[in-house]
């Protein structure tokens, strides 16, 4: 497969998935208006300081208020990170393989691309949970034409490998979201607000019936472990390594548990480290502290996927900063 195709199809799945995951990370915050108490004031600089972009923020918007930082982050066409920017640009990609994909595939990527077009010109707050709603749904289309109407060969893989990445980080920043961001101090750790922001938080990462179906109980512990360890769930950072891995290992031919090049080499001893960790350890560290050294080693094996398959030269450290097209396309919103 050529590289140029590869990298085409890798980056059309992580902007999809990237389009899905702001929506949740936005949508953490509009649930909670609807149960927070009485003289609790709803926060919103924070979701942007999480992106890594608040002095872009700052410097365009000023004030962070919610029609401020859901403009920023769901239709500002000039902020590459925007939910609007990601589709543009995987509409892009999928335009470039239209002769790889399948014709329903870029029907999906096309029609979601121009229902959030159409959205961006009047969206008043009071519509914006269906909007979200929308938008996962269209996310959960794409992927479901894809699995039904594309060959599961070495293409297919990059796309899986795309998009469970970027499903991996976005999940960590969405856990991070809770720890660092959503209490307004920390004399509301455990009270029903507490309780109400992890509902929300599972809500968010269409996790909150499996949560339950497991455990009785709202447990900030239990669920971090969840959405970080359980090998089951299909939006835990573990199942997304572990499904990661098998792709790569699929478009390599090398054996699983053996490596043969850098990107398996760093997803490798990711997924061993998640598979002989406890919520203890993880506690013992500190949530954030963890979350946060997840996200850098997930840019560490986007960065590698992309400077082995893709990448006439290896990605600079700069690069992941920010994302354009083609080999410039990078990791992460951090």
């Amino acid at each position: 497969m050529l590289s140029r195709v590869a990298d085409s199809i890798y980056w059309l799945n992580r902007y999809i998935e990237r389009a899905d995951n702001i929506a949740r990370f936005i949508d953490v915050n509009l649930n909670l208006m609807l149960d927070l108490p009485a003289g609790v004031q709803q926060q919103w600089e924070p979701l942007v300081i999480t992106t890594g972009d608040s002095r872009l923020f700052k410097e365009r918007y000023g004030q962070a208020n919610a029609d401020n930082v859901i403009h920023f982050l769901t239709f500002d066409e000039d902020y590459s990170n925007s939910i609007i920017s990601v589709l543009r640009s995987a509409r892009e990609n999928a335009r470039s393989i239209r002769e790889i994909i399948s014709s329903e595939m870029w029907e999906e990527v096309n029609s979601f691309y121009l229902m959030v077009k159409e959205a961006a010109d009047h969206k008043p707050l009071s519509t914006l949970p269906d909007f979200f709603t929308h938008v996962k749904l269209a996310s959960h289309r794409f992927a479901g034409v894809m699995d039904a109407t594309m060959t599961h060969n070495e293409g297919w893989h990059f796309g899986q490998l795309g998009r469970l990445l970027e499903r991996a980080d976005k999940i960590t920043r969405i856990l991070d979201v809770k720890y660092f961001v959503l209490l307004p101090s920390a004399q509301w750790v455990g009270t029903p607000l507490d309780q109400i922001q992890w509902m929300a938080l599972l809500k968010s990462a269409s996790a909150y019936e499996m949560y339950r179906k497991q455990q009785r109980r709202i447990n900030p512990s239990a669920v971090a472990e969840f959405l970080i360890l359980n090998r089951h769930f299909p939006r835990s950072i573990h199942f997304c390594l572990i499904q990661s891995e098998k792709s790569l290992h699929e478009i390599t031919g090398t054996p699983l548990g053996t490596w043969s090049n850098p990107p398996e080499r760093a997803l490798g001893r990711l997924c061993a480290k998640l598979g002989y960790l406890v919520m203890e350890d993880v506690v013992e560290t500190g949530l954030h502290e963890f979350l946060d050294g997840m996200q850098r080693s997930l840019n560490e094996v986007g960065n590698s996927v992309s400077s082995t398959f893709f990448a006439m030269e290896p990605v600079s450290q700069s690069q992941s900063q920010g994302f354009g097209q083609g080999q410039t396309q990078t990791m992460s919103m951090s």
